[in-house]
């Protein structure tokens, strides 16, 4: 299983902004998510996925908003600004170019 430090720098960014543009999500929802979708191969600790979420925070890429959970308890739910939107398409651009090149790079055939 990979863990964010084995991501390429800035690719949590990329992954949670992707996974708000659905819906907005508490942090707990988004890391079950982000298993869900990747297979259970990609997890992230709440000591690597609340930073990261208060930073997208201060960038103004994601908005919070306190509101009851499924269970009834209060949680923080972050949903994607239309500058987060501007950003993810910016964060998909350059993993797009970066995933090609080491994609290039990896299936070269020995001499």
């Amino acid at each position: 299983m990979s863990k964010p430090s084995d991501l390429v720098q800035g690719t949590l960014d990329l992954l949670l902004l992707k996974i708000l543009t659905l819906e907005p999500l508490n942090g707990w929802a988004i890391s079950q998510r982000l298993k869900q979708v990747s297979g259970d191969v990609l997890q992230v600790s709440d000591g690597s996925l609340y930073p990261a979420l208060h930073k997208l925070e201060q960038e103004g890429w994601i908005a919070a908003e306190w509101r009851l959970s499924d269970n009834n308890r209060r949680a923080k739910f972050y949903s994607l600004t239309r500058l987060g939107r501007k950003q993810l398409e910016r964060e998909t651009e350059h993993w797009t170019r970066l995933s090609l090149a080491i994609t290039q790079v990896v299936r070269l055939n020995e001499a």
